[in-house]
């Protein structure tokens, strides 16, 4: 029998990606190998948003390919490197051609591979298929696939192709189904959930949520990014969906920079005045919502006035996730043509911003010390410890010698960590 291992990189969507693959793998009566070393075919799922990711990523495909293995490359590298990824053991599969896994790995059997079948472009439904996670109650459903933005900087349009909005009635009984088989979480992914039916030039997020919020079952929602320019269109309407008890108060919203030139020069559709009306209105209605965005660092004619407005910019809103990166040039995209920006600079603001948002986050945590919270245990931590979040979706390491997966329970802080906050059960 067929051993097939899996390994991803990247997004949540990616995440969802492979256990729709492992579920149609394992459907075909193939076998889900526990490591690479034992495997007869390995299913690398990629990720380009980042060079150094990518880069990684290539080293690994070809130290196995090295070694006699077979590898079916999956994500969005295929798409962007296609010219650069020949090998007689290397096959190659689109992200847009996920359920026609079990076709490719038939064809590699009979080596009757033509990569043309694989790396079309096309719409596909990655929702109401069987899959497999390692994660037993947090149900991640993908809404849609693509974007309609225009990104300097972004190579994932590139390979995730425009905008595809899935049936309002197919993401309702893919999340029943996943509630059924007791997922407490169910996680919102796409490139940004805001523009949920938008290629219509309609924005029904706040419709789908509503619908979400209204099934039967004791379980929370998180709804992940949201490019601003689309959140202030519907910025009222989520405000409203996000004070309901069964959403996470969790907002990730990727900023990208805090100077409005630079916003500009990427082709991001908003200013640093839309951000800073959608956390100060969140803020306001839901206090201790957590924020989580994302800076790009040294984007080609950064200066230091520049990067200070971006500094200033997240010391005023202070989110307690910051996703820092230094800027890279994608081929294929327009800021590949533009003079960088040198390199020592780009290092040393985001060591900066990073000092910034290390002191940003420990006078945060410092309000938890000894307060009671009400969690969510939802993930297995190290030795005796389970991850849990409360309803703001902070999260907590609970220290218990009881089985407490997937159960509510109460906890104490015990000691405060920048980034999550030591805990033990109340008896």
């Amino acid at each position: 029998m067929l051993e097939v291992y899996f390994e991803t990189y990247g997004c949540t969507a990616n995440y969802n990606s492979s256990e729709i693959m492992k579920g149609l793998v394992k459907q075909a009566g193939m076998n889900l190998s526990p490591s690479a070393d034992f495997a007869d075919l390995i299913v690398i799922n990629s990720c380009i948003v980042k060079e150094p990711t990518q880069e990684k990523i290539r080293r690994r495909v070809f130290d196995l390919l090295k070694k006699g293995k077979k590898i079916i490359l999956a994500g969005c590298m295929p798409r962007i490197n296609q010219k650069k990824l020949k090998h007689e053991n290397l096959f190659l599969l689109d992200t847009s051609q996920i359920k026609n896994i079990v076709y490719l790995i038939q064809d590699i059997s009979q080596e009757s591979y033509n990569p043309e079948k694989y790396l079309f472009k096309r719409n596909e439904l990655k929702i109401n298929l069987p899959k497999i996670s390692s994660e037993k109650f947090i149900g991640i459903t993908q809404i849609s696939e693509g974007c309609l933005g225009e990104c300097a900087y972004c190579n994932v349009r590139i390979a995730k192709g425009k905008l595809f909005s899935y049936p309002k009635e197919e993401i309702l009984s893919s999340i029943k189904s996943d509630l059924n088989a007791g997922c407490r979480e169910i996680w919102i992914t796409s490139q940004d959930n805001a523009a949920y039916g938008n290629e219509d030039g309609k924005y029904t997020l706040p419709e789908l949520l509503k619908e979400i919020l209204e099934l039967k079952g004791n379980f929370f929602v998180r709804v992940g990014m949201m490019n601003p320019n689309n959140v202030s269109r519907i910025l009222p309407q989520l405000i409203e969906l996000y004070k309901h008890p069964k959403m996470f108060k969790f907002l990730h919203i990727p900023i990208q920079s805090g100077s409005n030139k630079v916003l500009r020069a990427m082709k991001r559709k908003y200013d640093k005045g839309q951000i800073l009306k959608i956390v100060s209105e969140f803020r306001k209605q839901i206090p201790n919502i957590t924020i989580s965005t994302d800076i790009i660092v040294g984007f080609p004619g950064e200066t230091d006035a520049d990067f200070k407005e971006t500094f200033e910019l997240i010391n005023k809103i202070k989110p307690e996730i910051l996703n820092s990166s230094k800027f890279w040039a994608h081929r294929e995209t327009p800021a590949e043509k533009l003079k960088q920006v040198d390199k020592k600079i780009v290092i040393k603001r985001v060591s900066k911003l990073m000092k910034l948002h290390l002191e940003i986050c420990k006078e945060i945590q410092e309000n938890y010390k000894e307060c009671k919270e009400k969690v969510l245990v939802d993930q297995i931590g190290f030795g005796k410890t389970y991850l849990a979040r409360n309803e703001n979706y902070k999260l907590f390491a609970v220290q218990s010698n009881e089985k407490i997966l997937g159960k509510m329970v109460n906890v104490r802080v015990k000691k405060s960590m920048p980034h999550y906050l030591i805990c033990e059960v109340e008896k």
